[in-house]
C-alpha cells in the first residue's frame, strides 16, 4: 500500500442531496485499489460557518479553531476527489466557502472531479471548479466523471448502479490522480528543504 492519501470530498450540504451516494460509490471503488489510502470528507459533517476569518487565507494566520481544524484536515492529503453538483452553472456555495477558508494547505496537490446535475451532468460546475483549483495551485486531472440526475438516478434521488462507462471513467481519473498526486508530493518535499 502506498503512503499516498486522497480525500473524497462531498460538496453539497443541501437537504435531499444525492452527492453523498456518489461519494460513497467513489470511496468504495477507490478503496478496492492499493495505490493510496482514501477517506471521505462530507462538508455536511463539518462545523464550518460562512467564511469568518478576517485575514486572507494566503497569509496562513488562522484565528478560529474550526479553521485550524479544517487546515489540519486538508493538509493531511496529497490529492482530492471533489464530488460536486451544479447549482446555477457553478459549484455550491458550501464548497466555495470550504475551499476559501485555507490556502497553502491546498497548494501543489492534485484533484479529480465527479460532477452531477441536469442536462449537462454538472460539467459547467466542473469547469468552474477547475478555475478555482488552479488559483490554489491544485492541478486538476483531465478525466472527470459525470452523472445526470435524470438518467443516473431513480426519481432524481436514488443512485442507480453506475455502469461500466462510469466505472471506467472513475478508474482512469483515479489513475491520473494518483500519478499527479505522487509527482506533486515530490514538489512539496523539495520546497520543504
Amino acid at each position: 500500500m502506498s503512503d499516498l492519501k486522497i480525500a473524497v470530498i462531498v460538496a453539497s450540504t443541501r437537504p435531499g442531496r444525492v452527492g453523498d451516494q456518489l461519494g460513497s460509490w467513489v470511496l468504495a471503488r477507490a478503496t478496492s485499489r492499493d495505490d493510496a489510502t482514501y477517506d471521505l470528507i462530507d462538508l455536511n459533517d463539518l462545523p464550518l460557518s460562512r467564511l469568518d476569518e478576517s485575514i486572507p487565507a494566503a497569509m496562513g494566520a488562522y484565528e478560529h479553531d474550526h479553521t485550524k481544524d479544517w487546515a489540519a484536515l486538508i493538509s493531511r492529503y496529497d490529492g482530492y476527489v471533489f464530488v460536486t453538483p451544479e447549482y446555477n452553472k457553478s459549484i455550491p456555495g458550501s464548497l466555495k466557502n470550504a475551499i476559501d477558508f485555507v490556502y497553502s494547505e491546498w497548494n501543489n496537490k492534485a484533484a479529480g472531479i465527479v460532477s452531477y446535475g441536469g442536462v449537462v451532468s454538472g460539467s459547467r460546475a466542473a469547469e468552474h471548479l477547475r478555475l478555482i483549483l488552479a488559483e490554489l495551485q491544485i492541478a486538476s486531472v483531465r478525466q472527470q466523471v459525470m452523472f445526470s440526475t435524470g438518467a443516473d438516478f431513480e426519481n432524481y434521488s436514488v443512485l442507480k448502479t453506475p455502469g461500466d462507462p462510469h466505472a471506467a471513467a472513475l478508474d482512469t481519473m483515479l489513475d491520473q490522480l494518483v500519478s499527479w498526486s505522487t509527482a506533486l508530493k515530490t514538489v512539496r518535499a523539495g520546497q520543504a528543504r
